[in-house]
C-alpha cells in the first residue's frame, strides 16, 4: 500500500483539511493515475455533510478526475504511461449482471463501486476520491480524454457532462427537436451545450430573467421564464423532450404541460419529492422519467463527441486550500458553472 496526500473531512460538521490516505498496490488490470484536476460537484458537499445519511468518514470527495497515467498493470492493453485519462463517478462493478452486460454499470444489480464512499473491495473500508495526488483504478473504468480539449475544463464532464448527455442520447434527441432545459447551473449549462450541438432547438427554462444572456451564449435559441404564465401557455404541448436539472423538490406540473403527446421529461437532479398530477400525464400519454450518470461506453462516446465539437464545461479554477470557501459559494449558486481544483496545489 502507498500513502498519499489528500483533502477530506473527518466528520459532517468539519471543514476539509489535509490528510493521508492509502492506495492499493497495482493489480494486473489496474491503471495508476497522477491527478491533475478534479471538479467540485454538489454531491461532494452532500456527502461531506452527510445530507443523505450514508456518509463514511473520513470522506475524501471528488469524482470528476483528469490526470496522466504513471503506471499500468501487466495485463493492461489499452493505456500507456503519459496518456491523458479520466475517472468519473464509479471505479468498479460486478461486470456480470444484465445491466453491466448492457454497458450500464451505473445500474449494476450487485452495486457499482462509487469513486468515493463506495465499498472498497481491495483494501476494505470505503473508497477515496479525487481530492488527492493519485488514484488507482481498474482499467475498464478509465476513460481516454481527447488531447485537443482544455484539460481542466474536461473534469466536470465526468459527472455534470455524462449526467446530461445520457438522457439526451437515450431519448434520442435529434436535429430539429424542441428541447427544454430546466435550470441553468452546473448540469443545466452542459445540457444546453449538448442539445445545441445535437442540432436541437434549445429553450432554456428558468425562473431568473437575469440568466437569459448567459443561456444564449451557451447555445440556447430561446429563454422561457417559467414564472410568466402567459409565456408558458404559448409553449404548451410543444416540446419533444425536457431535461429537468433542478436539484430540489418542486412542482413539475407546469413543465409537464409543455410536453407534446408521448413526450418525456427526465429528472437528473437529486430531489426528494416531486409534485405530479396524474391527469397531466394521462391527458397526452406523457412521461416523467429519471436518469443516473451513464455507463463507461456511453461516457467515452460523450468525451469523443466533446473532442469533435470542442465542448467543455465553463469553470472557475481554485486551489485545494480554497475548497471550503468554494463549497459555500456552490451552496449560494455563486459559480459559473463549475469549480475545478488544480491538484498541483496539494503539494504547496
Amino acid at each position: 500500500m502507498e500513502k498519499i496526500s489528500a483533502y477530506g473531512a473527518q466528520k459532517s460538521d468539519a471543514d476539509l483539511e489535509p490528510l493521508k490516505i492509502e492506495r492499493r498496490e497495482l493489480l494486473p488490470n489496474d491503471v495508476k493515475i497522477e491527478i491533475e484536476y478534479c471538479g467540485v460537484c454538489h454531491s461532494d458537499i452532500h456527502q461531506v455533510r452527510n445530507d443523505w445519511g450514508n456518509s463514511k468518514y473520513p470522506v475524501v470527495p471528488g469524482h470528476e478526475i483528469v490526470g496522466r497515467v504513471v503506471e499500468i498493470g501487466k495485463d493492461v492493453k489499452n493505456f500507456k504511461k503519459g496518456e491523458l485519462v479520466a475517472v468519473g463517478c464509479m471505479v468498479d462493478s460486478c461486470q456480470e449482471c444484465a445491466s453491466c452486460k448492457d454497458d450500464l454499470e451505473q445500474y449494476c444489480e450487485n452495486g457499482m463501486v462509487a469513486t468515493y464512499n463506495g465499498n472498497d473491495k481491495h483494501l476494505g473500508g470505503h473508497t477515496y476520491g479525487g481530492y488527492s495526488e493519485m488514484i488507482t483504478v481498474r482499467d475498464k473504468f478509465v476513460l481516454k480524454v481527447p488531447e485537443n480539449l482544455d484539460t481542466a475544463a474536461v473534469a466536470p464532464l465526468l459527472c455534470a457532462g455524462i449526467t446530461t448527455w445520457s438522457p439526451l442520447r437515450h431519448w434520442k434527441v435529434k436535429k430539429g427537436d424542441k428541447v427544454g432545459v430546466v435550470g441553468l447551473g452546473g448540469l443545466g449549462h452542459m445540457g444546453v451545450k449538448f442539445a445545441h450541438a445535437l442540432g436541437a432547438h434549445v429553450v432554456m427554462i428558468t425562473t431568473s430573467p437575469s440568466k437569459a444572456d448567459d443561456a444564449k451564449k451557451l447555445g440556447a435559441d430561446e429563454v422561457l421564464i417559467s414564472k410568466n404564465e402567459e409565456e408558458m401557455k404559448k409553449h404548451q404541448a410543444s416540446f419533444d423532450f425536457i431535461l429537468n436539472t433542478v436539484p430540489v423538490g418542486h412542482d413539475t406540473n407546469p413543465y409537464i404541460a409543455l410536453l407534446k403527446r408521448d413526450a418525456t421529461m427526465t429528472m437528473v437532479g437529486a430531489i426528494d419529492e416531486i409534485d405530479v398530477h396524474g391527469a397531466n400525464l394521462i391527458m397526452g400519454r406523457k412521461r416523467v422519467a429519471g436518469s443516473l450518470i451513464g455507463g463507461i461506453k456511453e461516457t467515452q462516446e460523450m468525451l469523443d463527441f466533446c473532442g469533435k465539437h470542442n465542448i467543455v464545461s465553463d469553470i472557475e479554477m481554485i486551489k485545494i486550500q480554497q475548497i471550503n470557501e468554494a463549497y459555500e459559494r456552490v451552496i449560494n449558486s455563486d459559480v459559473k458553472y463549475r469549480f475545478v481544483i488544480d491538484m498541483k496545489s496539494l503539494k504547496n
